[in-house]
């Protein structure tokens, strides 16, 4: 299992892959550490989780430099995922009691009848390239602190940050068997999660991958949350602040090489504000600078492989051909690496790629519409719905519109974001489950009805 620097083609390290041997102990392991792990109190599990964010302060250049190597993250947007890792750990550090307080009901005379809330067991998380600290640790910090024990399969360009992630729990005091990496292959998941060992699954990826693991967890009666993408809308309404507008979409759409579930990929523009929110758009998207990731003034690095890139550009290409018009950008750029553009497509027709596919790269596809039910009607015509960011002068119109668009989370007058105080997750094709927030560390638990007579 190789690493590559997409910036340079370099070999950043070669690692063993695990054996079915190596899988079996693992997961033999994870058992046995469980049956104690879940007895240790809540508040000694939150200073160990407390003491998970001081490891990741003290190394916080190191992680963000190998993110940088793996995956082409620019540096000052690695070092902001290690910190949001840290105010995870924080967060729950502080809120695990309080989430997984018993609670009380109404009960007869003389009983008292409360629920409870029991760690379910081993839990595996197949995770994402594209933020590879966080990914996996907004997954393993809840379901640590609420008892369980975490098994990690993160994808295959990203193995020195899943080694880097298991260490962090080492060294942070937990015991051995609590977070596990297994480097193994896609193809290994389903025995995996098909041993009995293994009570729970969460997974960040592709439909295809989400419904693979719904479908063998489904067979063996397993838990599953699953959070599989989306192509979020960004509506502007015709009362909208244009330059904020413009401004945070041009970051919304780009951040992270436009390598995000949640970023804003769908441009939906009231046409009184359309050419000149337009405008204002193109100007943000080329004052980007990209280049070196590894340069504290680069905005968007490499794409994280070669043939992500080249599935981007293909999807560009077949909409161009379909009709859609580009209006900055649309081509590889002329270097080394898989480096692609800040690209502007309009005049987008129904059903090409830039209207229908998610488009995991710098692309942003931007709709014109008549009203704000014409808005609403598009931002909805998509088998996605993780979230949407709404921008408009009139906050009451913004939460109205909210309402009515299917996503899992709305924002208005922002770009769409997780973080640890409330839920996350999607609808319709974008999965199901929330992480994150009481809601996230209550999905892998056992709620228990005590009744004491």
């Amino acid at each position: 299992m190789e690493t590559i620097n997409p910036a340079t083609g370099e070999v950043v390290e070669s690692y063993e892959e695990d054996s079915a041997s190596d899988v079996g102990s693992a997961l033999e392991r994870a058992e046995d550490t469980f049956a104690e792990w879940r007895e240790v109190p809540i508040r000694e599990r939150e200073q160990l989780i407390e003491a998970a964010g001081d490891v990741l302060r003290e190394n916080e250049r190191e992680y963000a430099e190998l993110m940088t190597e793996e995956m082409g993250k620019p540096i000052s947007q690695a070092l902001a995922e290690v910190q949001k890792c840290q105010w995870l750990c924080d967060h729950y550090a502080k809120h695990t009691s309080e989430y997984l307080e018993a609670e009380t009901h109404p009960s007869p005379p003389g009983t008292t009848v409360k629920t409870v809330y029991d760690p379910m067991g081993p839990v595996l998380a197949v995770m994402p390239w594209n933020f590879p600290f966080w990914q996996a640790m907004r997954f393993a910090v809840p379901y640590l602190a609420a008892g369980n024990v975490g098994l990690l399969k993160h994808a295959s360009n990203v193995p020195g940050s899943a080694l880097a992630i298991e260490e962090i729990f080492e060294e942070a005091g937990f015991p051995d068997g609590a977070f596990q990496t297994l480097l193994v292959g896609s193809e290994k998941i389903d025995d995996v999660l098909a041993d009995e060992r293994v009570r729970a699954a969460t997974l960040t990826g592709s439909g295809p991958a989400g419904r693979a693991v719904a479908s063998t967890a489904g067979e063996n009666l397993k838990k599953t949350v699953l959070e599989l993408g989306g192509s979020d809308p960004f509506v502007v309404l015709d009362d909208a602040d244009i330059d904020a507008a413009a401004e945070t979409g041009a970051w919304a759409r780009n951040q992270n090489g436009g390598q995000s579930c949640i970023a804003a990929k769908r441009f939906i523009v009231h046409e009184d504000v359309y050419d000149d929110f337009l405008d204002r758009f193109v100007e943000e998207c080329e004052a980007l600078t990209v280049g070196d990731p590894m340069d504290e003034d680069t905005d968007i690095g490499p794409q994280a492989q070669s043939h992500l890139m080249e599935e981007l550009h293909e999807q560009v290409e077949q909409s161009v051909d379909a009709g859609a018009n580009v209006v900055i950008g649309g081509e590889p750029l002329d270097r080394d690496g898989p480096f692609y553009p800040p690209t502007i497509l309009t005049d987008i027709p129904q059903g090409c790629p830039a209207d229908t596919e998610e488009l995991f790269g710098p692309v942003a596809s931007v709709f014109s519409v008549a009203d704000e039910d014409a808005a609403i009607e598009t931002a909805n015509d998509t088998q996605f719905g993780l979230g949407a960011s709404i921008w408009t002068e009139d906050r009451d119109r913004g939460q109205c519109v909210a309402r009515r668009i299917d996503a899992g989370c709305t924002y208005i007058n922002q770009l769409t974001k997780s973080d640890p105080r409330v839920p996350f997750g999607g609808v319709k094709s974008s999965g199901y489950g929330r992480e994150l927030s009481e809601a996230g560390i209550k999905e892998f638990v056992n709620r228990k009805t005590v009744w004491t007579e």
